[in-house]
């Protein structure tokens, strides 16, 4: 299947699930989305035992398809400028303790933990599994979307403290779960199973900090040449350029590219936006790169529709897959807790706030986008399957009861 021909159906298929959505079922675009290609994974899967010969072609095509490059060379860069770009400075800052607690600390607590219950259900069912790729999918699951919540949590009048720390959260805990699993992925490619702390630590810190200073270095360059015109056209395709080599530069420096894409996204977004940036100019870079977000979610969730396919499901893998569920509700209750009790005064959250916040937690685009890019074993179909259950349970059960949720708790 060639790139041209894959596009057209990825993009097919997103408009007339998006339209589908709309028209008839009318759920919150991401969540009703997400409902359709879970739709369009349980034809395609079952096709195997009523139409044999497409079903083949079907996995063929994808099995030779390269996909893993397409969403972590290419498409994770869009996803993290897009998110970043839309977030306000002025209504994190104040939020700044709890957020910095939930996604440095609460991401580097809850891939551990995960990891360890992850470890012993496999060994549960005999299923031979490292420690560090156990660690891989502590790593790609802790990271927070709020995608599909936020529109939810504005209609159900959360206040603005609880929507800016869900917000902050995954913003900056994405940029940190991408750094830990690429330090982690590193490892493992080094062809070990035992983690080296010390080179782990060194390419931590230089993916990290390196990333997070290439993202400044990049944002004021990019600030300075918008501020430099007044073109929306021109400036559209400077954000564009941007990020597609800025990227590019991150990943052949050995730096982190998704922090550099955060940090890059924040700051155009954010520093002296008004005058960079004529009102129409703002208007249409906003608008360009919520389309950007909507239609590269859009098409993540069915090419994992798509993947599936290739998977050969196994009871043990589902249980494994269903057991990750309430590991990571428990993780997420761990870390948003521990903090509460911990240091009450540093986090200024009350009970019910709490209860929204993990809740609200969900898990979406770019979990799916990790482990999508790891490389070809039995553990990537069981660590798929797991990623997959997850997210299924967050976007269409937490998802579809976050409104009622806060709605009850705000009230309490």
């Amino acid at each position: 299947m060639n790139t041209y021909i894959l596009l057209v159906i990825l993009m097919t298929l997103s408009a007339t699930f998006a339209y589908i959505n709309h028209r008839f079922i009318k759920m919150p675009f991401v969540i009703g989305l997400f409902f359709l290609t879970t739709v369009l994974s349980l034809i395609v899967l079952s096709s195997k035992y009523w139409d044999v010969e497409d079903y083949a072609l079907i996995k063929s095509a994808i099995e030779h398809t390269n996909i893993s490059s397409l969403i972590l060379e290419i498409m994770l860069g869009f996803l993290l400028f897009a998110g970043s770009l839309h977030t306000r400075w002025s209504d994190i800052k104040s939020q700044l303790k709890p957020i910095s607690l939930f996604a440095v600390a609460g991401v580097i607590l809850s891939t551990l933990i995960i990891a360890g219950l992850l470890y012993l259900v496999c060994a549960l069912f005999y299923f031979p599994i490292s420690v560090i790729h156990c660690l891989i999918f502590g790593a790609l699951i802790s990271p927070t979307d709020p995608i599909a919540v936020l529109g939810i949590l504005k209609k159900a009048k959360v206040s603005k403290k609880i929507e800016s720390t869900i917000v902050g959260e995954s913003l900056f805990n994405d940029g940190v779960g991408v750094v830990i699993f690429i330090a982690l992925l590193e490892t493992l490619q080094l062809g070990t199973d035992t983690i080296d702390f010390s080179h782990f630590g060194v390419m931590f810190m230089q993916e990290a900090i390196g990333g997070g200073i290439f993202g400044l270095i990049l944002g004021y360059l990019l600030h300075k040449l918008l501020k430099s015109i007044d073109d929306y056209e021109t400036e559209v395709l400077l954000t564009i350029a941007f990020v597609m080599l800025g990227y590019a530069l991150s990943s052949y420096l050995h730096l982190s590219g998704a922090l550099a894409m955060v940090i890059m996204g924040m700051f155009v977004g954010n520093f002296n936006q008004n005058t960079a940036m004529s009102d129409l100019t703002q208007q249409y870079v906003h608008k360009f790169w919520e389309l950007v977000d909507v239609i590269l979610n859009a098409v993540l969730f069915i090419i994992v529709a798509l993947v599936l396919v290739v998977i050969d499901f196994k009871t043990e893998y589902i249980l494994i897959g269903l057991l990750a569920v309430g590991i990571v509700l428990l993780a997420r209750v761990i870390i948003v807790y521990l903090p509460y009790y911990l240091f009450p005064k540093f986090t200024d959250i009350k009970n019910n706030e709490v209860k929204i916040i993990i809740w609200g937690g969900l898990r979406g685009g770019l979990s799916l986008a990790l482990v999508l890019s790891l490389p070809k074993s039995e553990v990537k179909e069981v660590l798929l399957i797991a990623t997959y259950m997850c997210v299924v349970f967050s976007i269409l059960v937490q998802g579809l009861t976050i409104g009622k949720v806060a709605k009850r708790l705000t009230r309490g």
